[in-house]
């Protein structure tokens, strides 16, 4: 089992991507000021977090996705957007291989696709509140566009590679906000790109302030609320939010999704309208 979660920028709001049994996926609504989980769809197949992004308003899933031997016009490789917490493609673009970054949102683009023209439903509702541009090839992508940045240390991004998979990247993102200044760093293959877990290092998150640095033990994904708390899933299928003062934290809430079977179910109605 494996989790993966993706923030919206401008909403308390995060889709919860979750990994396993198998090759089963599920989805989820974490919503961060109530707090509260919504379960979403079961998927089976493969999606790809790090393709993946929220819309702004938390309310639209961009995803990238294989489903073997699916006989719509999407093909079995394919784009979609979707209501979170459900896969109910709106709209989706056929790909056709995985070699591809996926794409993402881009409020500052309005009214543009650079997918193109899909060939399953209208994209127009979407497209027009927010642009869908394609990713490039860059190790954590999905970071990247919420704040995160390269550490000093890492290396030029010409070592890395077409795909930037050959780079050792470290990761950090300063605290949001008032509270006391700390960083976020991540470091490991597993943090950038969520779907090789034999041939790639697991990632290692710490929190780090001007003189020391406390790694996060059993954490495999974490970032920033805008309020300065931290948000965390951990190695055991829980997701948290902790309350961090110095080098040590408390936690605030939790939520367990280790004992989750796979349940697929049809997307309620609502899932169908943009």
């Amino acid at each position: 089992m494996r989790l993966f979660v993706i923030t919206a920028s401008d909403a308390p709001v995060a889709a919860v991507l979750r990994r396993g049994p198998s090759d089963w996926w599920h989805v989820g609504r974490w919503t961060l000021d109530e707090p509260a989980y919504e379960p979403g769809a079961w998927f089976r197949g493969a999606l790809y977090p790090q393709k993946c992004d929220l819309s702004p308003d938390g309310r639209w899933l961009a995803y990238s996705a294989l489903r073997a031997n699916a006989t719509w016009a999407a093909g079995s490789v394919y784009e979609a957007v979707s209501r979170l917490p459900w896969l109910e493609a709106l709209a989706a673009w056929e790909e056709g291989t995985t070699y591809t970054r996926g794409a993402h949102f881009d409020a500052g683009a309005a009214g543009t696709c650079a997918l193109g023209t899909p060939e399953v439903g209208d994209a127009a509702p979407i497209i027009n509140r927010f642009g869908l541009a394609i990713t490039r090839p860059v190790q954590f992508a999905v970071e990247r566009r919420r704040g995160w940045i390269e550490s000093a240390d890492t290396a030029p991004r010409d070592a890395g590679g077409p795909w930037d998979e050959d780079r050792t990247v470290v990761m950090e993102k300063a605290r949001p906000g008032p509270a006391e200044p700390l960083t976020l760093t991540v470091e490991g293959s597993y943090a950038a790109f969520r779907s090789l877990p034999d041939l790639r290092s697991p990632a290692v998150y710490a929190v780090r302030t001007d003189d020391d640095l406390a790694v996060l033990d059993g954490v495999e994904w974490a970032d920033w609320s805008a309020d300065g708390r931290l948000l965390v899933g951990t190695e055991s299928g829980a997701i948290e939010i902790r309350r961090v003062k110095g080098l040590t934290a408390e936690i605030e809430w939790s939520h367990d999704l280790s004992a989750l079977r796979p349940e697929p179910a049809p997307a309620p109605s609502w899932a169908s309208e943009p």
